[in-house]
Order: C-alpha cells, then structure tokens, then sequence
C-alpha cells in the first residue's frame, strides 16, 4: 500500500473524541459550500489538520469568508454557518 507524501498530520483528534482524517475535508472541487462542508474546513484548520493558507488556496476562499466562517462557528455554532439562517445570526 502506497501513502502519498503530505504536510502535516493525516488526523486529529477532535475534542469530542473523535477522529477526523484528511478524507473527511471536502473534495478540492466544491462548488456547492452547505454548512456541514464549511464546519469540516473549519475543524480540520482550528485542530491542524491542514493550514489556514492550504485551505484558502486549495479551496479558492478569501481570508474574510473564512474568518466569518470561524467566528460564525465560535459565536452560534455550525447551524450559523447555514445559508438559510443567515438572518438569525447577523450582526446588526
């Protein structure tokens, strides 16, 4: 079996216990961003998984959306980073 050569850990440990792989992020080719595949990148750089400017790169983001994303997270939890509850979560 042939591993391919990465940067950083192939998983972590997350704090429920659970453990989250490369192949848990989200294919390089998303279009589609529902809340589920935001939190994935969200996680898989709060707990090192992949770096914040391997994320941006690898999946096309600006610094401000993911920051939003990250402070959606830390401030309502991943039903903020929902598109159909945007309303409930803005900040004035």
């Amino acid at each position: 079996m042939y591993l391919k050569k990465v940067d950083g850990p192939r998983a972590v440990t997350l704090a429920d216990g659970t453990v989250m792989t490369r192949a848990d992020l989200p294919p390089n080719t998303t279009q589609r961003w529902v809340a589920s595949r935001k939190a994935a990148v969200v996680r898989g750089v709060i707990y090192g998984l992949i770096s914040q400017s391997d994320a941006l790169r690898r999946y096309g983001l600006s610094e401000e959306e993911f920051q939003g994303w990250v402070a959606a997270v830390a401030e309502h939890g991943v039903d903020a980073l929902k598109a159909t509850s945007v309303k409930k979560y803005r900040q004035p």
